[in-house]
């Protein structure tokens, strides 16, 4: 046993060897990419990677269809425990959700779709997607909105940063009918939440090397609620000298970023407004199709696309675009320390896109969701 237990934490480090050269090394003969390819189909038997899969609805299951064929096809030592929940298919419960809480609590890192949430009232005001994050306390949500090389929109060389709080706020699942044709839904702000969010927000942006992060707000109408959101971000940037902080109203953040993308950085945000603002500056990169983004709590990562789209006219069409999904899997990789994997990956979605060959429909071609997918496994080195 101690011999087995030495042969997985040395084939472990060789995985997440944060060094391309030394896997590229492996791959100057025949014998050696098979040989490659059999250590890494052992490491996905004795010690993978355990993550949650939730394929969502639309076109989710195609998306994750092809995040499994590109991890195959790159010996990514991963194994994905599948699970499905959905509202719209009839297949959502408590039995079900529980059961994907458990899973995602015990391997602490899930990849997701959309789980779409059906606008009819049917007794239960919070969806199954919101009392899921709500469960894991998934409070931060962050979707990285960067340009793709070689595919040309209306703003190129965009990098921000939109960074927003999941758990309350308007998504508060609080309304009634006070009077007859009189609703009131609550809108909910608590000091903790907004520190909370604040504080990661800058701690994102100390880490990653940002210069600058800006408050978007309506306090100037909601002056107690996004007044104590305000407040909170302004206490917390006190404790970042280095970081330059800046506020801005909602409305005026949706015209700057449509004008002038360019001078945000880090955007933080309470839940509805970071709703709007991920769609807002996915459109401006490429759409729902190519921006991927992750939540987290203090204990799990949850990897999905930037703009929740379920994507439903496409469903069985073969015309989604992975790209978002891929780029948000090889983030999940990142986060796993599986950064030769995570590399490979990221670069060959961005291979085929700069090259212009292969694109799907959003993207200006006429490729399948196949077609793509196949072309970013024959940009993997080795394959």
């Amino acid at each position: 046993m101690a011999a087995l237990s030495s042969v997985r934490w040395l084939t472990r480090a060789l995985v997440a060897a944060p060094n391309p050269g030394v896997w590229r090394g492996l791959c100057t003969s025949a014998a050696s990419r098979a040989a490659a390819r059999n250590q890494a189909e052992d490491v996905r038997v004795e010690g993978a990677f355990p993550v949650t899969m939730l394929p969502g609805d639309g076109v989710g299951p195609e998306l994750m269809h092809a995040v499994k064929e590109v991890f195959k096809a790159a010996a990514v030592p991963v194994e994905f425990q599948e699970h499905h929940l959905s509202e719209v298919q009839n297949i959502a419960s408590e039995e079900k959700l529980d059961q994907v809480l458990s899973s995602m609590k015990e391997n602490k890192v899930a990849i997701i779709g959309k789980i779409h949430t059906p606008m009819e009232y049917k007794g239960e005001l919070a969806s199954y997607d919101m009392r899921l994050r709500r469960k894991l306390d998934l409070f931060a949500n962050v979707v990285h909105v960067k340009s793709l090389p070689g595919y040309k929109t209306r703003h190129n060389n965009l990098d921000l940063v939109i960074i927003r709080e999941q758990t309350e706020g308007e998504y508060s699942s609080l309304e009634h009918e006070s009077a007859k044709g009189v609703i009131e839904c609550l809108k909910i702000v608590t000091r903790t939440k907004s520190q909370r969010i604040a504080k990661f927000a800058f701690d994102y942006a100390t880490k990653k090397g940002r210069a600058k992060v800006t408050a978007v707000h309506k306090a100037n109408i909601m002056k107690l609620g996004d007044g104590l959101f305000l407040q909170c971000c302004r206490e917390v940037s006190e404790l970042y000298p280095k970081i330059k902080f800046e506020t801005m109203i909602i409305d005026n953040c949706c015209m700057q970023l449509v004008q002038n993308p360019y001078q945000f950085d880090v955007l933080v945000m309470p839940n509805l407004y970071g709703n709007i603002i991920d769609n807002l500056a996915a459109g401006l990169v490429g759409g729902a199709g190519v921006v991927p983004g992750e939540s987290y709590s203090a204990e799990y990562a949850v990897f999905e696309t930037g703009a929740r789209h379920p994507f439903a006219q496409a469903v069985g069409r073969n015309i989604a675009n992975p790209t978002a999904m891929l780029l948000s899997a090889s983030n999940m990789l990142k986060h796993l320390n599986l950064e030769y994997h995570s590399t490979i990956i990221a670069d060959a979605v961005k291979k085929v896109i700069k090259v212009g060959k292969v694109r799907t429909s959003d993207m200006g071609g006429y490729a399948t969701c196949h077609d793509f997918t196949e072309a970013v496994i024959a940009a993997l080195p080795c394959s």
